[in-house]
This record gives structure tokens, sequence and C-alpha cells, in this order.
């Protein structure tokens, strides 16, 4: 083995290292990547029992998928419905049918024990406020009436009709029913048949979504076929996630294959020779390979988003390897070979990929985990492709092994051209031009830190899910009251405070309703009141019970066993106990139980409105352990807050990257950091002229830009005559590399990534065509850089 290339054997054997690992992790299928969409949102900064509400919400919609199938005739509906399941049935360890179509009547034997505490709120306002012949005719309607039959309970049972009002009260939360053994929904003259499935699989694995998907368009093609008229609509998380996982594996191979495709293009058009395409890809697939590799030992997974961005690393991690060949050309006129051609670039090219780096690291400061993720990904593409080009290229790239072509005498007649504005009255113009422009466009610049704005589902599933909402009268997700107590008991009674404070909303019809858990189980307090009443007001010697008796001509006899009957149906009733029910199923979500400091619920809304808010936000105003949570905002303001700390970090950044560029240039650092400076007010003015709204995602890649820019005049900086068009050359490589590569995740469909690419498109082009406006030809001369000092 040769010493003077002993690095590029050591580097090899790294580098078949990492190929290793990354064939293992292909071949035992760990490589799948993550397509959970809140990976992107930040870690939430709230209390231990908010995060256990908004993650036990998310938890409760996560593995759920419902399907409604519906035709104008019911005959028609059940055979769509029977169809469409019959596809489903045989694969129960991807998905099972819930059964709830009797689950109440399945646990009436439970409640029957507890029917004489179960009343509504109206009901109990009226026993304490209505006379005792308001219940007996209340009573006798019930007994004489022609509708009398199908009650949940025998008439002696509830003859007075309170537990009866309590169960419609419960069936009113939702438009479902039980019909013929299915779940039913109807609109007009269309009906449904709800289908509630869960999923036995992850709802974000890709592999369950390929093998899902597939099934679910062949159990949508069966109900067509068995209703010609009928309809499927479906709503569920992996529908999301299948969605969006979809368009970015497309976006991944786009922005791959672009970018590959447009810089091979680039080294031909500059070289015209196949081997610096072949050196430049080599560098660029060590470099991915090292960031999978080291990314995913660090993360354990790789979200599918980090791959679309470190598709785009494709552009920026050519640099040094252009850069190197460029040198390469006027590197044969000084007789000097490549190894010491690497000596004088080092100190450019090190101070290069600090600032990059610097750049990209910047971003992990944020709490959000993909954005963290995605910035490491690139830092480290970043890393290894430099260290390939500094320890292979030396030993690949002979003398003679790369000449000029004709684009290179293009770019320095260009810098020529370019220059020599500088010296004339219409550069004056441009630059009075530039400042108005600058201006105008900051004026107009707004900011949107709304969450929403960073979604963009298909617009077919938006569709199923605004249907779907109005059918289903389904609770918000999103709002909700977050309720707290040191006991079981208080718990459940400061959440009877908030629905006195809710109710007058919903006859108002402000919100459309409310769930909660002691709609189902009332406080200890409540349960006791509620004995008491009925036994004053109803059971009493002389109470409505016995006079009802004696207008229907029934003796003692019956008044005591009724009596008896009602008092042993007044049992006291425990949340866990309920919670044991199949009746619980639907509120399961609603309960927290233990937590820290006590023990917690939700109260879920329907109907909710953003015009609305305001009141359900004073509702919870002065009541002990009740706080309003809207999930939207609080995002959103994490959002705006974090804009705001990155933009102090960008400033801050200006700084740091000076002083490294002042240990090398001197005072005329300034010269490099300017153009990007001017670069990124250009791109602001530009999202405000077109009307786009500053949100975080446009700060952060400004933080990149700066990382990015820093290359460009570092490049120019150590070329500074027009004698010598090496540096021109070399940003104008990476400047259409990085366009290539940020250009096109600008069309991504993924409103981050596509403000990211957007902000990177703008600034890339404005720092390209300012770098060379600013004068180099007083600073020193080429090859006689200052020494590196970090």
């Amino acid at each position: 083995m040769n010493r003077r290339n002993l690095l590029a054997w050591v580097w090899g054997v790294i580098v078949c290292l990492l190929l290793a690992h990354s064939a293992y992790l292909l071949m035992s299928d760990r490589l799948a990547p993550d397509t959970d969409i809140l990976a992107l949102l930040p870690v939430q900064e709230r209390d231990p029992v908010l995060q256990k509400a908004v993650t036990h919400i998310v938890a409760s919609t996560r593995q759920r998928l419902v399907v409604l199938v519906g035709a104008d005739d019911w005959e028609q509906t059940r055979r769509a419905a029977n169809a469409y399941h019959a596809v489903l049935a045989p694969h129960t360890e991807l998905l099972r049918l819930d059964d709830r179509a009797n689950s109440w009547q399945a646990d009436e034997s439970l409640v029957g024990r507890h029917r004489l505490i179960l009343m509504t709120g109206s009901d109990e306002r009226a026993l304490k406020r209505q006379p005792e012949s308001y219940w007996i005719n209340f009573a006798l309607s019930n007994l004489y009436s022609p509708f009398a039959g199908g009650k949940l309970a025998p008439w002696q049972d509830d003859p007075f009709g309170l537990f009866a009002a309590w169960m419609q009260a419960r069936a009113g939360e939702t438009r479902i029913r039980p019909r013929d053994g299915r779940l039913f929904v109807s609109e007009g003259r269309r009906q449904y048949v709800v289908m509630l499935f869960t999923l036995g699989v992850s709802a974000f694995s890709m592999s369950a979504q390929k093998t899902l998907m597939p099934l679910l368009e062949e159990a949508q093609q069966a109900a067509r076929m068995a209703a010609p008229q009928g309809e499927v609509l479906k709503e569920g998380v992996i529908l999301h996630a299948a969605a969006a996982g979809a368009q970015a594996q497309w976006e991944v191979s786009i922005i791959g294959a672009g970018s590959i495709l447009g810089i091979a293009a680039l080294i031909w058009l500059t070289f015209h020779s196949l081997k610096p395409i072949a050196w430049i890809m080599l560098s660029i697939g060590v470099g991915c390979l090292g960031a999978l590799s080291l990314c995913w030992i660090l993360f354990e997974r790789i979200h599918l988003l980090t791959l679309v961005f470190g598709a785009s690393l494709i552009g920026g991690a050519q640099d040094y390897g252009s850069y190197f060949l460029c040198n390469r050309l006027t590197a044969e006129g000084q007789k000097l070979d490549s190894r010491q051609l690497l000596r004088r670039l080092l100190p450019a090219l090190t101070l290069a990929l600090v600032t990059t780096v610097v750049g990209y690291l910047a971003l992990a400061l944020t709490p959000f985990p993909g954005l963290q993720q995605m910035a490491v990904f690139s830092a480290l593409g970043l890393i290894f492709a430099w260290l390939s080009v500094i320890c292979w290229f030396p030993a690949l790239v002979r003398n003679g092994a790369v000449t000029s072509a004709p684009a290179v005498k293009w770019f320095e007649g260009s810098l020529w051209r370019w220059q020599s504005l500088r010296c004339r009255r219409r550069l004056l113009w441009a630059g009075s031009l530039f400042i108005v422009a600058a201006v105008f466009g900051l004026s107009r610049l707004d900011v949107q830190d709304d969450i929403r704005l960073l979604q963009s589902p298909p617009r077919h599933l938006i569709a199923d899910q605004l249907q779907m909402s109005r059918l289903l009268a389904a609770p918000a997700p999103a709002q909700f009251y977050l309720v707290r107590g040191p006991t079981v008991e208080d718990l459940l009674q400061r959440e009877e405070a908030l629905k006195r404070r809710l109710d007058p909303l919903v006859e108002k019809q402000i919100i459309g309703g409310y769930h909660s858990m002691s709609d189902w189980v009332p406080s200890f307090q409540t349960q006791a009141a509620r004995r008491s009443l009925i036994e004053k007001k109803l059971l009493d010697e002389d109470g409505a019970l016995a006079t009802l008796a004696r207008r229907i001509g029934a003796g003692s006899q019956w008044v005591d066993s009724t009596r008896d009957r009602l008092r042993a149906s007044g049992l006291a009733l425990t949340p866990d106990e309920f919670l044991s029910t199949a009746a619980s199923e639907s509120v399961r979500h609603l309960w927290l139980g233990e937590v820290a400091g006590g023990h917690a619920s939700i109260v879920a809304l329907r109907g909710v409105s953003e015009a609305n808010l305001l009141f359900l936000r004073r509702a919870a105003s002065g009541l002990e352990g009740v706080q309003w949570v809207d999930t939207v905002e609080e995002i959103s303001s994490v959002l705006g807050r974090y804009r705001r700390y990155m933009g102090w970090v960008i400033v801050l950044s200006y700084f740091a990257v000076y002083i490294l560029l002042y240990s090398r240039y001197g005072g005329s650092a300034w010269r490099v950091l300017a153009p990007i400076a001017l670069a990124s007010a250009a791109t602001l003015a530009v999202l405000g002229i077109t009307g786009q709204s500053l949100q975080l995602f446009h700060v952060l890649a400004l933080m990149l830009l700066l990382g990015v820019g820093v290359d460009y005049g570092i490049f120019f900086k150590d070329h500074p005559r027009r004698s010598d068009p090496v540096g021109w050359l070399s940003v104008g490589l990476s400047a259409l590399s990085t366009l290539f590569s940020f250009g096109l995740l600008s069309l991504s469909k993924t409103p981050a990534l596509q403000a990211f690419g957007l902000t990177m498109l703008i600034g890339t082009v404005a720092v390209c065509l300012i770098v060379p406006c600013f004068d180099y030809e007083t600073q020193q001369k080429v090859g006689e850089p200052a020494p590196l000092a970090l």
C-alpha cells in the first residue's frame, strides 16, 4: 500500500462498513421510513397531564377507520355493505369490524342497577320545580300512550320516564342508530351503514399501508358493483398517512433523480468528460450513504420527509467536489499535483463546510423532532461528501485528467460583463430599484403561523371528512376541556360545574353539545342528591307513586314492590365499574384516570366553530381545575414563538460566521456576508410582493441560506481576479446545482418543504447575482490565502 494513498484506503474501509450496515438495514427491513406527520410538529411545551390528554385523544383515533356505505334504498345499502365487508373480513390481522349495534342492550342489567340516579339535568330541575301532579300525569301519559311499546324498560320499572329520558339524551349525542344488527345513519333519502374498523397494524407502517390500501380499493369496487348508485365514504389516519407517504415517495424520486441528472449535465458541459461525473457522484453517494446509516443509529427511525429533504442534499454535497475540479483546471498551468492543490484549497474547503454545517445544525435547535432529523441528516451528508473529496480526489484526479470545455470560457466572459456593470450608471439605477422593491415587498409581508397552513391532504379525503363530520356529528378532537381534580369525586363535580356553564351555550346553539364521563357517571354528591330528591318527591308515603297507584287502581302491594324495585336500582355507580362495560366504548377516550397530582378527564364538544371559540374560552374562566385546550392555537403559537426565536438565531449566526471569516479574511470579511444579507432581504421582499405569508419554515430556510451563501462568497473571495474565473465557475456550478435541488423541493406538495424550497430557490439566485458585484480586486492575491484559524 502506497503511504500517500493510506488515507484513501482508510476512508475506503470506512465506506465499506457503512455500505455493509446499510445493506443490513435494507435486508432486515429496518429502513422502512416513518410517515407520521406529527413528527414534524414541535414537542409540546406543556405540563405532563396536558400532554397525556392530547396523546390520549390522538391515540383514540389513530387506529380507527370509519367507513360509510350508502344508497337510496336500505336493501341496496345492506347489500353494498355486505360486499364491502366480505372483501375485508378474511384479513383480521390488518383490521377488524367493531360490533357496537347492541352494546347498550348487552349492559342493560348493569345499567339497570343504577337507573334511579341516571337522569338528565332538565329532569332534575323539573323534579325540584314541578308539582306532584305533573309527574302523575306524565306517568299516566306514558302508560296509556299508543306508542308506549318498545321501551328500554317495563313501565313499572321506570314509571316517570326519568331513565328513558336519560337514555334518549345519551342516544342524542350521536346520529348513529342500530338497525337490523348494524349501525345506521341517514340524510334525506340517503341511508348509510356505518362500519367502525380497528386496525391491527400501525397506521403509519408503510408496509401495512401498501397492503391495506389496495384491499380498501377492492372493497369499494365490490360495494359499487353490488349497488351501482351507492357511495363509499372513508375517514381514518391511515388514509392520510398513506396519501402523504405516496406523495413523499414520489417527491424523493423526482427530486433525487432530477438533481442527479441536472448535476451530471452541468459537470458534462463544464468538463466534457465522464470521469468528473463519476467522481462527483461518488462523493454524493457516500454522503447520502453515511447520512442514512448514522441517522438510523441516532434516531432508529427515519422520517419519510427527511428523505425528501435529504434528496435536496445532492445539490449541496457536490459543491466541494466541483470546487476541487474547477481549481484543477488552473493547477495544470501552475504545475501543481492534486495533493499540492488540496493543501492549497483545504482552508477554503474547511471553512465552507463549517459554515454550511453550522447553518444546518442551527435547524436542530428547534423543537421539531422531524426537523432535527432533517438537519442532522443533511449535516452528516455534507461531512461525508467533504471527507470523500479530501480523502479520495487527490488519488483519483491525476494531472491532466480534467480539461476545460467551452462553458468555462462562457463563465469567464459572463464574469467580465457582470463585473463591468459596477462602473456604469445603470448599476446605480438597479441598486435604487432594488431598495425601492425591497422596501415595498417587506412592507407587504405579513406573518401567518397557523399550523393548518402546513397541511395539504388530498381533496377527496377532505370532502369525505367534511361529509362524514356532518353525518355523524362527531366531537372536535382539536378543541376540548381538560378537567382535573385531586380525587375522582372532585373531578366529577368539576365536570358538572363546567356543564352547567355549557348548557346555555347548547340552548343558544353556540355549540352542538358535549360529551363527558359525568353524563354517564354522576358524582357521588349528585347521585345522593338525586336519590334524596326522588325519595322525597316520588317515593314518599304520600308522594307521586302512591297517588299514581290510586289513579290506576293498584293496591299497596304494587306500591311497595315498585318502590323497592326503584330503590334497588339506585346503587352508587363508579367510573371504574362503568368503564368495564361495552357501553363505555364511546367515552373511554375521555377518561384519563390517575395522573400526576390526582385524576383528569376530557370534556369533548360538538359543533364547534371558529367564531364561537371566545365563548368556550370564557366558559372555563374561574372554574377550578378546568382548562380550555385548543391544540391548533397552541401549536400555532409555538410556531410563532420559534419563528421569532430563529430570527434572532440568524442574527447571532451572522456574527458567529463573521468571526470565522475574519480569522481568514480580516477586515474584508464583510464582503462575503453582505451578498447573503442582501439576498435574504430580496427573498423576503419577493415573498411579500407575491403575497406569501412569512412562517417558520421561511425563516429556517434563511438560516440555511446563510450557510450555503457563505460557500459562494468564499469560493469567489479566493479567486478575485477576472483572469482567474475559477471562483465564478465554482459559484455558478454550486448555485445551479442548488437550484436543481431546492427548485424541485419548492414543487413539493408538502407546504413546509415547499416554503423551504421556495425560499432557498429565490435566495440562491439572489446570492449568485449579487456576489460578483462586490469588488475583491484589492484583496490579497490568489494563491496566498491566510492560514485557517477556527
